[in-house]
């Protein structure tokens, strides 16, 4: 294997990451911006639209092009990468989501 073909690699890699932030980073940050609108039906179904195109459009340059054009293997770590992205995603958000536990709790009278 070539430092050509390594190099390829690791940027299927990459684009995974980058489009798999992007989905689920926009996701998240439509949800919360859904909750608040007047109009939750068009946030959420012009981001799925834009969010899947992006996405279809990437993982079809990474199959179609550069040399390795027609292997397994830039799909499978583009797909990897997006799936690393959603794993990430999910812990960053979990994290912002979690109550500080040092602030009272405005809830519960005592």
């Amino acid at each position: 294997m070539t430092i050509n073909e390594i190099l390829v690699l690791f940027f299927a890699w990459c684009a995974g990451m980058g489009v798999g932030a992007f989905f689920f980073g926009g996701l998240w940050w439509t949800v919360r911006k859904s909750l608040l609108s007047t109009r939750p039906a068009l946030w959420l179904l012009s981001s799925l639209l834009l969010r899947v195109s992006v996405t279809l459009a990437v993982f079809y340059v990474v199959i179609t092009s550069g040399p390795l054009q027609g292997h397994w293997a830039p799909p499978l770590l583009c797909l990897l990468g997006f799936v690393t992205a959603r794993i990430l995603i999910l812990r960053l958000t979990r994290l912002a989501a979690k109550p500080d536990p040092t602030a009272g709790d405005a809830h519960h009278a005592p």
